[in-house]
């Protein structure tokens, strides 16, 4: 293989590379899209019907401590380690262990919600939002 052979050769691999990525960002954003409209149409029923929200806390992630926050809404896993509030952002509420955490509580910052929560994770971890929400309905 000559020289512009293995250039031309490393150039298409980039390019399918960089085209791949762009392809599963697309496809996550269009994933989020969908849960954040099902969580959308759960909290307007929530507020209206219940459940009620409560108040939530970020665990740490040993999950020995919890910390209070500002935020009130409904847990989407029985670990209480992923939320959406009553604005409909959703959370992971895991925080590494702080003295000032304990004192001040914590602000959690909202992610982009997925469709299947704990995608990837071991066997019995992973959660569709659909069921996760299904669940939070038949509690009302």
């Amino acid at each position: 293989m000559s020289d512009t052979d293995a250039a031309r050769w490393r150039e298409e691999r980039r390019e399918a590379a960089h085209a791949h990525a762009e392809a599963l960002e697309l496809r996550r954003q269009a994933e989020s899209a969908r849960a954040h409209a099902m969580i959308t149409e759960f909290v307007a029923h929530a507020l209206e019907h219940g459940p009620a929200p409560e108040p939530l806390r970020v665990r740490t992630y040993d999950g020995r401590q919890r910390y209070r926050t500002p935020l009130q809404g409904w847990y989407l896993r029985f670990d209480e380690t992923v939320a959406i509030d009553t604005d409909g952002a959703f959370y992971v509420l895991r925080t590494p262990p702080s003295l000032v955490a304990r004192v001040r509580g914590v602000r959690p910052e909202p992610s982009d919600p997925p469709l299947v929560i704990g995608a990837g994770g071991k066997d019995g971890e992973s959660v569709d939002m659909k069921d996760a929400l299904a669940r939070l309905r038949a509690a009302a």
